[in-house]
């Protein structure tokens, strides 16, 4: 028996080498660009973005706690009559000759206490001592710091800087605004990828569901990208307005808002003098004095008659002579921030600020601000949080996963996953849609400017790492 020897196949000829000049598509170039990005800016700003989520989860529900922690300071048993306004507030005054008067919050439920706000030497800035008194017998109820105009008192306030800064001080609020910074870019960066990978089909449903037929990383791939586009327009709005109380880019954004008269008016400094900033170092000290022999009951009563209803915080003026302010101080729709002046000797209202006749983009503002603290719908608002927070979450568990995925060498345990694209990408776009990305890189860096400066660490560590790659390989051949 012979064996058959098979005439000898030549190997085919090596293909040519592709034609630099023909390149692809400029949205082709484009969106593998946009993928590098998404991937290291998913890959290194998570976990910043991570951490503000779960301290935003956890700040969510501090109204409720609040309720529960401070039940016996925050709430009485309703009694036939309320004592005048300025007893209860004399009543706590007394109690603390170490503070002096900055403003009161009366009761407007007939179980609230009335919250009696002082300036006292050696309290942090914004932060004054709530003083609750019964408004029917004049009891004290106890007293605790204050934070801010929300009235946060001290475990929603501890959260709430621990969600700011992770009580770090300004060091710490470097994460927060590196998170706000770059959430909006991966979130539509992402939106725009999954869009575009998804363009082709004409079934809305293949981009707004995950497919049940995938696995793998595909089936990752789906999850991630259809909850993002769910997911999108929560996360824009936080990181909006996570930017407006950052360290760097919120001062630029209200240089733009000043510029553009979208900041929120205020009454005129006769009526509001002393009070910008509620702080607690001493610089409040003559509002007491200021505050001697005036008729608070009055100066409410002036205020309601003239249409200021809900909640309201009356704030002693800083001069003697001064018009008080009235200023509602409900944040849940329909937001009531109207603000007026009134003569606490005569009763007359000198100035009214319709919270109506605010610019629409310091409305926006006030509500986005007010969505982003929980505090706009209600328990519909914190509801809303608690699925974007938990939905961000689980988009960061996906991207890494699918990195996981994506490891060269399954079975070794420290092999990582690589980006989907080549390095140096860029050099497919054409010169003015190159010039376009890089104009826009810039300005959006000095607008937002840890934005930038991190862009700008992830541009050299990538070029570092292709040029040790290159200098490696070159030694191996």
């Amino acid at each position: 028996m012979t064996s058959h020897v098979p005439d000898r196949v030549d190997s085919p000829e090596p293909a040519p080498p592709p034609d630099p000049r023909r390149s692809p598509s400029t949205w082709a170039a484009l969106r593998q660009l946009l993928l590098r990005l998404h991937f290291y800016a998913g890959l290194l700003v998570a976990p910043f973005i991570v951490v503000a989520a779960v301290t935003g989860l956890l700040y969510v529900y501090t109204p409720q706690i609040e309720q529960a922690l401070y039940s016996d300071q925050l709430h009485v048993t309703p009694g036939d009559s309320a004592l005048p306004l300025q007893e209860q507030v004399d009543t706590a005054v007394d109690a603390h000759p170490e503070g002096t008067l900055n403003a009161v919050r009366p009761a407007t439920e007939p179980d609230e206490s009335t919250r009696v706000l002082l300036d006292v030497e050696g309290l942090s800035e914004s932060h004054r001592l709530a003083v609750f008194v019964d408004p029917y017998t004049g009891e004290l109820l106890g007293d605790m710091t204050s934070y801010g105009s929300s009235g946060a008192l001290p475990a929603r306030s501890w959260l709430s800087e621990l969600h700011r800064h992770l009580h770090l001080g300004d060091l710490g609020r470097v994460y927060s605004e590196l998170a706000a910074s770059w959430l909006w870019v991966v979130g539509l960066g992402g939106a725009v990828l999954w869009i575009g990978r998804r363009r082709r089909s004409r079934r809305l449903r293949r981009t707004l569901l995950p497919e049940s037929s995938a696995t793998g990383r595909n089936r990752t791939l789906s999850w991630h990208g259809s909850l993002g586009i769910w997911a999108l327009l929560g996360l824009l709005t936080l990181s909006a307005t996570g930017l407006t109380w950052s360290q760097f880019a919120g001062e630029n954004i209200g240089q733009v808002r000043t510029a553009l008269g979208w900041t929120t008016p205020a009454l005129s400094a006769s009526a509001s003098s002393g009070h910008e900033g509620h702080g607690g170092d001493g610089a409040h000290g003559d509002h007491g004095a200021a505050g001697q022999g005036a008729d608070l009951d009055l100066v409410l009563e002036s205020a309601r008659a003239a249409g200021l209803d809900g909640p309201v915080e009356v704030a002693v003026p800083a001069e003697e002579g001064a018009p008080f302010t009235v200023e509602g101080v409900s944040r849940t729709w329909p937001v009531n921030q109207d603000a007026m002046a009134v003569d606490a000797s005569s009763g007359e209202v000198v100035e009214v600020l319709r919270f109506a006749d605010h610019p629409f983009m310091a409305k926006m503002a006030s509500w986005g601000i007010a969505f982003h603290m929980g505090l706009l719908f209600g328990v519909t608002n914190q509801v809303l949080l608690t699925l974007v927070g938990l939905s961000v979450l689980a988009l960061v568990f996906w991207g890494y996963r699918m990195w996981w995925l994506r490891r060269p060498t399954k079975d070794a345990a420290l092999s990582v996953g690589r980006p989907l694209v080549p390095r140096r990408t860029w050099r497919g776009l054409p010169w003015w849609c190159l010039a376009l990305v890089a104009a826009a890189a810039v300005g959006v860096g000095l607008f937002l400017p840890l934005f930038g400066a991190s862009l700008l660490v992830f541009l050299l560590v990538d070029a570092a790492v292709g040029a040790r790659r290159g200098r490696t390989r070159a030694g191996a051949a």
